[in-house]
Protein backbone atom coordinates (compact mmCIF):
# COMPACT_ATOMS: atom_id res chain seq x y z
CA UNK A 1 0.00 0.00 0.00
CA UNK A 2 0.88 3.33 -0.62
CA UNK A 3 1.51 6.08 2.54
CA UNK A 4 1.82 9.68 2.64
CA UNK A 5 3.12 11.22 5.31
CA UNK A 6 2.63 15.00 5.84
CA UNK A 7 4.84 16.30 8.70
CA UNK A 8 5.10 20.04 10.29
CA UNK A 9 7.68 20.35 12.96
CA UNK A 10 10.24 22.43 12.71
CA UNK A 11 13.22 20.30 14.72
CA UNK A 12 14.05 17.19 13.34
CA UNK A 13 15.60 16.22 16.38
CA UNK A 14 12.49 16.43 18.41
CA UNK A 15 9.91 13.66 19.77
CA UNK A 16 8.31 14.54 16.17
CA UNK A 17 11.35 13.87 14.55
CA UNK A 18 11.85 10.60 15.90
CA UNK A 19 8.54 9.10 15.70
CA UNK A 20 8.06 10.32 11.87
CA UNK A 21 11.34 8.56 11.62
CA UNK A 22 10.32 5.81 13.38
CA UNK A 23 6.91 5.18 11.52
CA UNK A 24 8.40 5.86 8.32
CA UNK A 25 10.99 2.42 9.01
CA UNK A 26 7.68 0.57 10.34
CA UNK A 27 5.87 1.12 7.32
CA UNK A 28 8.29 0.28 5.01
CA UNK A 29 9.43 -2.64 6.61
CA UNK A 30 6.02 -3.88 6.87
CA UNK A 31 6.14 -3.72 2.68
CA UNK A 32 4.09 -0.45 2.41
CA UNK A 33 5.56 2.05 0.21
CA UNK A 34 6.06 5.66 2.02
CA UNK A 35 6.36 9.32 0.65
CA UNK A 36 7.25 12.34 3.32
CA UNK A 37 6.16 15.91 3.04
CA UNK A 38 8.32 17.24 5.23
CA UNK A 39 7.01 20.80 5.29
CA UNK A 40 9.81 23.00 7.13
CA UNK A 41 12.24 21.28 4.81
CA UNK A 42 10.76 21.86 1.89
CA UNK A 43 10.20 25.53 3.02
CA UNK A 44 6.41 25.05 1.92
CA UNK A 45 5.19 28.44 0.93
CA UNK A 46 1.88 28.45 3.33
CA UNK A 47 0.01 31.48 1.96
CA UNK A 48 -2.83 31.14 -0.81
CA UNK A 49 -2.73 34.45 -3.17
CA UNK A 50 -2.25 35.11 -6.15
CA UNK A 51 0.90 33.43 -7.24
CA UNK A 52 -0.28 29.84 -7.00
CA UNK A 53 -1.15 30.46 -10.40
CA UNK A 54 1.50 30.85 -13.35
CA UNK A 55 -0.84 32.43 -15.71
CA UNK A 56 -2.79 35.57 -13.90
CA UNK A 57 -3.51 38.55 -15.86
CA UNK A 58 -1.35 41.76 -14.01
CA UNK A 59 -3.29 43.48 -12.02
CA UNK A 60 -6.13 41.28 -12.32
CA UNK A 61 -8.91 41.13 -8.84
CA UNK A 62 -7.48 38.10 -6.85
CA UNK A 63 -10.33 35.76 -6.12
CA UNK A 64 -8.88 32.37 -3.96
CA UNK A 65 -11.53 30.12 -5.10
CA UNK A 66 -11.93 30.64 -8.82
CA UNK A 67 -8.59 31.36 -9.41
CA UNK A 68 -7.71 28.42 -7.68
CA UNK A 69 -10.46 26.28 -10.09
CA UNK A 70 -8.83 28.42 -13.16
CA UNK A 71 -5.46 26.83 -12.37
CA UNK A 72 -6.58 23.65 -11.32
CA UNK A 73 -8.46 23.11 -14.65
CA UNK A 74 -6.07 24.60 -16.78
CA UNK A 75 -2.90 22.78 -15.41
CA UNK A 76 -1.75 26.43 -13.89
CA UNK A 77 -0.86 25.93 -11.01
CA UNK A 78 2.57 25.82 -9.71
CA UNK A 79 4.25 23.03 -9.63
CA UNK A 80 4.65 22.61 -5.87
CA UNK A 81 1.34 22.29 -5.70
CA UNK A 82 0.56 19.64 -8.84
CA UNK A 83 3.20 17.94 -6.71
CA UNK A 84 1.55 17.15 -3.41
CA UNK A 85 -1.67 16.53 -5.45
CA UNK A 86 -0.13 13.83 -7.06
CA UNK A 87 1.18 12.33 -3.62
CA UNK A 88 -2.37 12.32 -2.32
CA UNK A 89 -3.60 10.75 -5.75
CA UNK A 90 -0.96 8.29 -5.29
CA UNK A 91 -1.72 7.27 -1.31
CA UNK A 92 -3.90 4.99 -0.07
CA UNK A 93 -3.68 6.27 3.22
CA UNK A 94 -2.36 10.52 4.40
CA UNK A 95 -0.98 10.62 8.21
CA UNK A 96 -0.59 14.41 8.87
CA UNK A 97 1.35 14.46 11.72
CA UNK A 98 2.07 18.08 14.19
CA UNK A 99 2.69 19.09 17.24
CA UNK A 100 -1.03 20.89 18.90
CA UNK A 101 -0.14 24.66 19.02
CA UNK A 102 -2.71 26.86 19.93
CA UNK A 103 -5.57 24.06 19.56
CA UNK A 104 -4.88 23.50 15.93
CA UNK A 105 -2.10 22.62 13.28
CA UNK A 106 0.78 24.62 12.78
CA UNK A 107 0.01 27.62 10.37
CA UNK A 108 2.10 25.21 7.57
CA UNK A 109 0.31 23.03 7.77
CA UNK A 110 -2.65 24.73 7.17
CA UNK A 111 -1.14 26.25 4.53
CA UNK A 112 -0.57 22.99 2.90
CA UNK A 113 -3.85 22.40 3.04
CA UNK A 114 -5.39 25.87 1.85
CA UNK A 115 -3.03 25.76 -1.45
CA UNK A 116 -3.05 21.90 -2.28
CA UNK A 117 -6.69 21.49 -1.61
CA UNK A 118 -7.72 22.93 -5.30
CA UNK A 119 -11.27 23.76 -6.34
CA UNK A 120 -12.11 20.67 -8.63
CA UNK A 121 -9.12 18.74 -6.34
CA UNK A 122 -10.72 18.42 -2.80
CA UNK A 123 -14.04 20.44 -3.10
CA UNK A 124 -16.42 22.30 -5.57
CA UNK A 125 -16.74 18.54 -7.32
CA UNK A 126 -19.91 16.59 -8.06
CA UNK A 127 -23.64 17.56 -8.50
CA UNK A 128 -24.89 20.15 -7.38
CA UNK A 129 -28.58 20.04 -7.34
CA UNK A 130 -32.16 20.57 -5.08
CA UNK A 131 -31.28 17.14 -4.14
CA UNK A 132 -27.31 16.56 -3.87
CA UNK A 133 -25.17 19.35 -2.35
CA UNK A 134 -21.54 18.07 -4.28
CA UNK A 135 -19.54 15.45 -3.60
CA UNK A 136 -18.02 16.04 -0.16
CA UNK A 137 -18.46 14.65 3.42
CA UNK A 138 -17.83 11.02 2.90
CA UNK A 139 -17.79 11.45 -0.89
CA UNK A 140 -14.96 13.27 -3.11
CA UNK A 141 -12.00 12.72 -5.09
CA UNK A 142 -10.57 11.81 -2.03
CA UNK A 143 -13.24 8.96 -0.98
CA UNK A 144 -11.63 5.14 -0.75
CA UNK A 145 -8.62 6.34 0.93
CA UNK A 146 -7.66 6.29 4.80
CA UNK A 147 -6.15 9.11 6.71
CA UNK A 148 -5.28 9.53 10.47
CA UNK A 149 -3.49 12.40 12.31
CA UNK A 150 -0.13 11.71 15.23
CA UNK A 151 -0.66 14.69 17.43
CA UNK A 152 1.75 15.86 20.22
CA UNK A 153 0.83 18.05 22.93
CA UNK A 154 2.40 19.52 25.89
CA UNK A 155 -0.50 19.13 28.59
CA UNK A 156 -1.90 16.29 30.93
CA UNK A 157 -4.15 13.87 28.89
CA UNK A 158 -7.29 14.39 31.42
CA UNK A 159 -6.91 18.28 30.58
CA UNK A 160 -8.47 17.14 27.14
CA UNK A 161 -10.76 14.92 27.89
CA UNK A 162 -14.31 15.43 28.68
CA UNK A 163 -14.07 17.70 31.87
CA UNK A 164 -10.38 18.96 30.61
CA UNK A 165 -9.64 22.86 30.90
CA UNK A 166 -8.41 22.47 27.18
CA UNK A 167 -11.59 20.97 25.86
CA UNK A 168 -12.32 17.55 24.61
CA UNK A 169 -9.32 16.21 22.62
CA UNK A 170 -11.77 15.18 19.50
CA UNK A 171 -14.06 18.40 19.21
CA UNK A 172 -10.30 20.13 19.26
CA UNK A 173 -9.71 18.22 16.32
CA UNK A 174 -12.67 17.83 14.53
CA UNK A 175 -12.50 20.85 12.28
CA UNK A 176 -9.11 18.68 11.04
CA UNK A 177 -10.90 15.73 11.33
CA UNK A 178 -14.48 16.18 9.46
CA UNK A 179 -13.84 19.84 7.54
CA UNK A 180 -10.29 18.47 6.48
CA UNK A 181 -10.54 14.85 5.72
CA UNK A 182 -13.39 13.71 5.83
CA UNK A 183 -15.15 16.63 3.76
CA UNK A 184 -13.42 15.58 0.71
CA UNK A 185 -13.62 11.81 1.10
CA UNK A 186 -11.24 10.37 3.91
CA UNK A 187 -11.98 7.50 5.94
CA UNK A 188 -11.13 9.16 9.07
CA UNK A 189 -9.38 6.56 11.55
CA UNK A 190 -9.39 7.70 15.76
CA UNK A 191 -6.14 10.01 16.23
CA UNK A 192 -3.42 8.86 17.86
CA UNK A 193 -2.19 11.80 20.56
CA UNK A 194 0.98 11.90 22.74
CA UNK A 195 0.26 14.25 25.70
CA UNK A 196 2.94 15.89 28.01
CA UNK A 197 5.75 15.40 25.66
CA UNK A 198 7.77 17.49 27.45
CA UNK A 199 8.21 15.35 30.47
CA UNK A 200 8.59 11.91 28.27
CA UNK A 201 11.72 9.99 28.88
CA UNK A 202 13.68 6.97 27.06
CA UNK A 203 10.81 4.26 28.87
CA UNK A 204 7.84 6.53 28.00
CA UNK A 205 9.20 6.73 24.29
CA UNK A 206 9.24 3.34 24.25
CA UNK A 207 5.84 2.87 25.13
CA UNK A 208 4.63 5.77 22.52
CA UNK A 209 6.83 3.82 20.13
CA UNK A 210 5.16 0.57 20.90
CA UNK A 211 1.87 2.04 20.71
CA UNK A 212 2.19 3.96 17.22
CA UNK A 213 3.45 1.17 16.29
CA UNK A 214 0.28 -0.76 16.64
CA UNK A 215 -1.81 2.01 14.95
CA UNK A 216 0.48 2.00 11.84
CA UNK A 217 0.16 -2.03 11.82
CA UNK A 218 -3.93 -1.50 11.70
CA UNK A 219 -4.02 1.45 9.53
CA UNK A 220 -6.55 -0.97 7.03
CA UNK A 221 -8.16 -2.71 9.55
CA UNK A 222 -9.26 0.10 12.41
CA UNK A 223 -12.88 1.35 12.64
CA UNK A 224 -13.24 4.92 10.90
CA UNK A 225 -14.74 7.62 13.16
CA UNK A 226 -18.25 6.73 12.07
CA UNK A 227 -19.07 10.49 10.56
CA UNK A 228 -22.49 10.67 9.20
CA UNK A 229 -22.46 11.15 5.20
CA UNK A 230 -23.99 14.62 3.63
CA UNK A 231 -25.92 12.86 0.40
CA UNK A 232 -26.93 9.68 2.27
CA UNK A 233 -29.88 10.48 4.07
CA UNK A 234 -28.68 11.68 7.88
CA UNK A 235 -29.68 15.63 7.01
CA UNK A 236 -32.10 17.40 5.56
CA UNK A 237 -31.82 17.87 1.95
CA UNK A 238 -30.94 21.86 1.73
CA UNK A 239 -33.82 23.05 -0.69
CA UNK A 240 -36.17 21.51 2.30
CA UNK A 241 -35.83 25.45 3.80
CA UNK A 242 -35.53 27.25 0.66
CA UNK A 243 -32.10 27.47 -0.09
CA UNK A 244 -30.81 27.50 -3.52
CA UNK A 245 -27.70 25.87 -4.37
CA UNK A 246 -25.05 27.02 -6.42
CA UNK A 247 -21.34 25.44 -6.70
CA UNK A 248 -19.67 28.51 -5.27
CA UNK A 249 -21.40 27.93 -1.96
CA UNK A 250 -19.48 25.01 -1.58
CA UNK A 251 -16.24 26.26 -0.31
CA UNK A 252 -16.11 27.88 2.86
CA UNK A 253 -13.38 30.69 1.36
CA UNK A 254 -15.71 32.74 -1.25
CA UNK A 255 -15.24 36.06 -0.76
Amino acid sequence: MHVLLVYAHPEPRSLNGALRDFSVERLRAAGHDVQVSDLYVMQWKAVLDARDSTDRPAGARFDPSLDSRRAFEGGTQTADIAREQEKLRWADAVVLQFPLWWFTMPAILKGWVDRVYAYGFAYGVGEHSETHWGDRYGEGTLAGKRAMLVVTAGGWAPHYGPRGVNGPIDDLLFPIQHGILFYPGFEVLPPFVVYRTGRIDETGFAAVRDALGQRLDALWTTEPIPFRRQNAGAYEIPALFGIHVEAADDPERVG
